[in-house]
């Protein structure tokens, strides 16, 4: 058990809903982060039980700060939390937190679950995520219900939405003019999907480069030396191939074993 779920277990403060496989997430990507001076972020306040913990997670150096739709979680405001009220699903409310709050060491989005307000949130705040901070989106498992604008490999869930994130993160191998790379490419070095929770842990990440050591080698694998028909046959094939799988690829067809 990690002081997170202690915490929680042991809470008799502000009330705190959260799935209890969670802590072992939150403490794996932002244990680094304790005893520091930190901006966190969560959004969906609820009853800032979760502010709390965080606060006592971090520590007195931590700037803690909490965003909701409802008015009344200003109540929840104390030493080192503060709460800002709007929705996250309003791109010009979000731009103004820009504003108002210093660059997130981490940003969790624990808000309204919906597939709008996630994409909304991270469309606007990514950004502002420090070169080496962590962004979270948590509750995932509504991109597989339909009251949330989810659905089983619907178009526009979060879910569908994140998978494009796998593409962007190895976009330096892309051979494509319609694939290059982004900002996501050369500022994310890591994505942890986990049952209902999304974590993007940023890092500057230049082109990766590639190189060999060492001196001591094995002999390469002989093939046969083929000779006449079977020698022409065998470059046909091949050449054959090679040229299938590239005209295939303008059509994005899927071919069993990943080619043709």
């Amino acid at each position: 058990m990690n002081d997170l779920e202690a915490y929680f277990n042991e809470n008799k403060k502000r009330v705190i809903d959260k799935w209890s496989h969670y802590f072992e997430i939150y403490d794996r990507h932002f244990s680094k982060y304790r005893g520091k001076e930190i901006v966190l972020l969560e959004i969906g306040t609820f009853q800032g039980g979760s502010l709390q913990m965080w606060k006592n997670y971090f520590g007195d150096k931590a700037k803690i700060y909490g965003i909701d739709i409802n008015p009344n979680c200003k109540q929840v405001e104390e030493e080192n939390i503060k709460i800002m009220i709007g929705s996250q699903s309003d791109r010009d409310f979000l731009k103004n937190v820009i504003k108002e709050i210093p660059p997130f060491d981490i940003l969790i989005d624990d808000g309204g679950h919906t597939m709008l307000q996630q994409i909304v949130t991270f469309e606007e705040l990514f950004g502002h995520v420090k070169p080496d901070g962590v962004y979270l989106c948590e509750d995932l498992h509504t991109s597989y219900w339909k009251e949330y604008g989810g659905g089983f490999k619907r178009k526009g869930s979060f879910i569908e939405y994140s998978k494009n994130f796998i593409d962007e993160l190895n976009a330096y191998y892309s051979e494509e003019k319609s694939f290059q790379v982004s900002t996501f490419t050369s500022s994310v070095n890591s994505i942890h999907y986990y049952d209902s929770v999304l974590v993007i842990e940023k890092r500057p990440t230049p082109k990766p480069t590639r190189s060999h050591t060492g001196t001591i080698r094995i002999p390469d694998m002989q093939t046969p030396k083929l000779k006449g028909f079977e020698k022409f046959k065998t470059k046909t094939e091949h050449s054959l191939s090679v040229r299938m799988n590239k005209l295939t690829s303008l059509f994005r067809l899927p071919w069993k074993n990943g080619n043709y």
